[in-house]
């Protein structure tokens, strides 16, 4: 119901507008008849007006402006002349229509609002006699109530035809003690329009985009202002100057929120034209599809709105002609002979990310390798060093394609690879994920806006860099102590970041600077996490500064085949800085191909098996106790009243799921007098599953480089020295287990513990 009445509110706001018009088009073809555009324009807004009053189910709406089209139609044909009867019945009708929409925004009903008379009039006018006598109210009743109601909706709301409606007048003299009565009721609908107009149609304007597009330009160039001003006033300690540079803060922040809204479109607007898509396309194939649509109020800015438009019609089309199998291969494997294909979109960490997933075949990384291989895009080897996700991201290579032969929905080896490339072209993603036989999901991954960003500002060779913020995972400082973490497999500086290797690009290298490595001088290096080409690669740079929000300036056309900049902007001290192209930072350091996955599987094998974690040093009760730091997923507290009880076991509501808590105080059989208002906890996740291990508290991150001692406690994997103090190692595998006994856990902890043990 919601929805429908979101229906008619536009419904009442269009119409509101059209017949403004409308008053305004037929006065002026009253003077010119012959203005056959303008009589195009009016029969086509009362056909609009009857048209979408049908499909809500207005009855009397409906043929008040069928009768309209009836004589506009004559007019249009050339049967008929628009002279001044012509146009004040026109009229009449579009007073009636305002009354009737004036009643339908009032209680959401036509109520009584007479029709007849002015369905009358206008089939007289059609036929050329008389104008009719309202006579219908005329029965066994006083006079005054006869005239109180056949004259006045006629007369009162169009006052240039008194002459054409002289008849009924005589009938008025009759009862002249009741003169009010009609005179009350003859307002209602001009009045009554007008004041209903306001509480719907006043709600909303229409604004050309250019207009829109501009004001979006203005607030990006006060966003630069206002950073400058923060930063000028941070400099100055003028508490004055500080309070009106926060207050200025405030109400940009607002304003370009605001302004921001103004161009988002929900993503219906894209999923309008789809349903015809699939059906016409599952017919020419021979497939049975249902689509369904989750989340197509996700909002997203106009301007992106265009540029996924063509990337997400092609995966459609290729879901239904190769991810969903024919209606007789799907009974064979035991599902409903027709297919369902899923359009789903949220929001996510700032995107919006776009799925589209079928329950078909799936996609076979075993198909997807031969294929490469047969068309001489990679070797047996490179395919046999590369995991399945390396594997089905070869769909976005140019020029590659699994159909058997080419038709007109596909088989030419165009479509993945600019999929990926419009999407990346806006700052955007597209990720593959597929099981054999049970389906395929392509996840588009795409920001709010293009227009103003969140950015992390870095330094690299003295010069400052921004890094969009929807690039960058984590930031990781790896101190000059523990710079043997950095390692280098033929040549290629790799870091181990909680036991799995991190491909590293320097920046300064990147841009083609001199090769600089202050780790093996004992200095600290910061790297900055970024996903690029569908993989994970550590950026290093010099000095990690700060955070703003930056608008994002065009590179001018002679720069953009540098490939390395994604654009520029001005920063809060005025100087200008180049955007990083994440992406092609990837590309150009052969992240994401067969090197780098082979370069990857060879960094695995030649990187020494007895390499230890580091620790997370931990208090339980009066105990020392360390976790592996690659068994971290993050460091939490969660209030002591967000700990609630299910059963025997301890949750906590955690990210959407209800999260195991396992107090180690228990598991170890100690007793934890501590008394505080958090519970510190260590979360772990995989395969999409979570625990938290609440301890009493954290007190360091060290190198495991001690050896191990024996330990005979439950749930302890040994023993080690840490600061001259012996602690004890957690056996995070039993830990796991007693958080949660359903936890299944990867090959990797349980070799882990094996060996540890």
């Amino acid at each position: 119901m919601e929805d429908f009445d979101d229906v008619v509110q536009e419904f009442l706001v269009e119409s509101y507008e059209n017949l403004d018009q409308l008053d305004q088009d037929l006065v002026a073809l009253e003077r010119d008849p012959t203005a056959r555009d303008r009589l195009a324009s009016v029969f086509r807004t009362i056909h609009t007006i009857k048209g979408t009053s049908g499909f809500l189910a207005f009855a009397k709406l409906e043929q008040v402006t069928h009768a309209g089209e009836s004589l506009l139609a004559r007019l249009r044909d050339g049967a008929q002349t628009l002279d001044r009867r012509g146009a004040d019945v026109l009229l009449r009708v579009v007073d009636v229509v305002r009354a009737l929409l004036a009643q339908i925004e009032r209680d959401g009903q036509e109520g009584d609002t007479e029709i007849l008379d002015v369905i009358a009039e206008v089939e007289a006018c059609i036929a050329g006699g008389p104008a009719p006598t309202p006579v219908e109210p005329v029965a066994e009743q006083a006079p005054a109530a006869e005239t109180a109601e056949p004259t006045p909706v006629a007369e009162v709301a169009e006052p240039t035809p008194v002459a054409e409606v002289a008849e009924p007048t005589p009938v008025a003299e009759a009862a002249p003690a009741q003169p009010e009565t009609p005179e009350a009721a003859t307002p209602a609908p001009a009045e009554e329009a007008a004041a209903s107009r306001r509480g719907v149609a006043d709600t909303s304007v229409r604004v050309d985009v250019d207009l829109l597009d501009k004001l979006m330009r203005l607030v990006g160039e006060l966003v630069l202002t206002r950073n400058q001003m923060v930063r000028a006033t941070e400099h100055a300690g003028d508490h004055t100057m500080s309070r009106a540079a926060q207050r200025l803060n405030l109400i940009t922040s607002e304003l370009q929120e605001g302004v921001m809204k103004t161009r988002m479109q929900p993503i219906s607007h894209l999923w309008s034209k789809l349903p015809r898509v699939v059906r016409d396309l599952s017919n020419s194939v021979g497939r049975q599809v249902r689509l369904e649509l989750e989340g197509a109020e996700t909002e997203l800015d106009r301007s992106l709105l265009e540029a996924v438009k063509d990337p997400l019609t092609h995966l459609v089309r290729n879901a239904v002609d190769h991810g969903l199998e024919s209606p007789e291969d799907r009974v064979k494997a035991g599902k409903s002979p027709e297919g369902t294909l899923t359009l789903r979109a949220y929001h996510e960490h700032g995107h919006v990310v776009v799925e589209v997933a079928d329950d078909g075949k799936g996609v076979d990384p075993k198909l997807i390798g031969a294929t490469a291989v047969k068309r001489g895009l990679l070797t047996a080897e490179q395919v046999a060093a590369m995991d399945n996700d390396e594997v089905l991201r070869l769909v976005f290579r140019a020029g590659f394609s699994t159909a058997a032969k080419v038709s007109n929905v596909s088989g030419r080896g165009v479509g993945m690879d600019v999929v990926r490339t419009n999407l990346e072209a806006i700052g955007g993603a597209v990720d593959l994920r597929s099981v054999v036989g049970k389906g395929t999901t392509w996840r588009l991954t795409i920001p709010l806006t293009l227009a103003i960003v969140q950015a992390l500002i870095v330094e690299s060779d003295n010069e400052r860099y921004v890094l969009p913020q929807m690039s960058v995972r984590e930031l990781v400082s790896v101190e000059g102590q523990t710079s043997a973490r950095i390692e280098y497999v033929s040549g290629a500086p790799v870091c181990r970041l909680r036991g799995k290797l991190l491909p590293l690009v320097r920046l300064t290298e990147a841009l083609g600077g001199k090769a600089v490595r202050p780790e093996e001088n004992g200095e600290a290096i910061y790297i900055a996490v970024l996903n690029g080409e569908g993989h994970e690669f550590g950026l290093v740079v010099d000095r990690v500064l700060t955070t703003e929000e930056v608008v994002v300036k065009p590179l001018a056309s002679h720069l953009k085949d540098v490939g390395c900049y994604a654009g520029a902007t001005i920063l809060g001290d005025g100087r200008v800085s180049l955007i990083l192209d994440v992406l092609a930072l990837a590309r150009n350091a052969h992240l994401g191909n067969a090197e780098r996955a082979a370069a990857a599987a060879a960094a695995m094998a030649e990187v020494k098996t007895e390499t230890r974690d580091r620790l997370l040093v931990t208090r339980v009760s009066d105990r020392r106790v360390a976790i592996p730091l690659s068994m971290v997923t993050r460091l939490e507290e969660f209030p002591v009243q967000a700990v609630e009880r299910v059963g025997s076991r301890e949750v906590v509501q955690y990210r959407g799921q209800i999260l195991p808590v396992l107090r180690l105080s228990g598991l170890l059989g100690s007793w934890s007098e501590d008394v505080s208002d958090t519970v510190p906890a260590v979360v772990y996740s995989s395969g999409g599953h979570s625990v938290a291990l609440a301890v009493d508290g954290i007190l360091d991150i060290v190198d495991d480089t001690a050896p191990h001692g024996p330990s005979d406690g439950d749930g302890l994997s040994g023993s080690t020295v840490i600061d001259d103090k012996v602690t004890e190692l957690l056996d995070m595998r039993r830990a796991i287990m007693a958080a949660d006994p359903d936890f299944e856990l990867p090959e990797f902890v349980t070799r882990d513990y094996v060996e540890a043990s």
